[in-house]
C-alpha cells in the first residue's frame, strides 16, 4: 500500500498546485478567476487525497506486500489471487439499470428515476449476493 499511496498524493499536490496556478492564470488575463475549471481541479485535488489518505491509513494497519518490500523476491506474490467471477448476468441488469435511471434524467421523468434508482439497487444486491445465495451458493459460506 506504501506504492498506492504516495503515488496519490504526488498526483493531489500537483493537481494542488496545478489548482492555484489556473486560478492565478485566468484572474491575471480576465481580471475574474474562471470559477468552473479551478473548482473542478480543486474537486479533482480532493478526492486524490481522500484516496491517498485512506490508503496511507490503511498501509500502516497491514503488513509490508511483496510490493513495499525492497528485498522480496517474485516467488512471494505467488499464491491465490483472489475469486473471479466466471460469467455473471447481473452486470449486464446493472447497466440496464443505470442506463433506465440517466434515461429518466435526461428527459427528467422523476418516475423513470426512481424505477432506474430502485432497479440500480435491486441490481447491485443481486451482484453482491450472486455467490451467497440460489443455485450458484459455495459451500464455504
Amino acid at each position: 500500500m506504501k506504492t498506492e499511496w504516495r503515488i496519490f498524493l504526488i498526483i493531489a499536490g500537483f493537481l494542488f498546485g496545478a489548482t492555484i496556478l489556473y486560478g492565478a492564470w485566468t484572474h491575471g488575463e480576465s481580471g475574474n478567476v474562471e470559477w468552473v475549471g479551478t473548482v473542478a481541479l480543486l474537486l479533482s485535488f480532493l478526492l486524490c487525497s481522500m484516496c491517498g489518505g485512506f490508503f496511507w491509513f490503511v498501509s500502516r494497519r497491514i503488513d509490508l506486500r511483496p510490493e513495499d518490500r525492497a528485498d522480496a523476491e517474485i516467488a512471494d506474490g505467488a499464491g491465490e489471487v483472489g475469486f473471479f467471477s466466471p460469467g455473471s448476468y447481473w452486470p449486464f441488469g446493472l447497466a440496464l439499470a443505470a442506463a433506465t435511471a440517466a434515461l429518466g434524467m435526461v428527459f427528467w421523468q422523476f418516475w423513470l428515476i426512481g424505477a432506474g434508482l430502485l432497479a440500480v439497487i435491486f441490481a447491485a444486491c443481486g451482484l453482491l449476493f450472486e455467490y451467497y445465495t440460489g443455485t450458484r451458493r459455495t459451500a464455504e459460506h
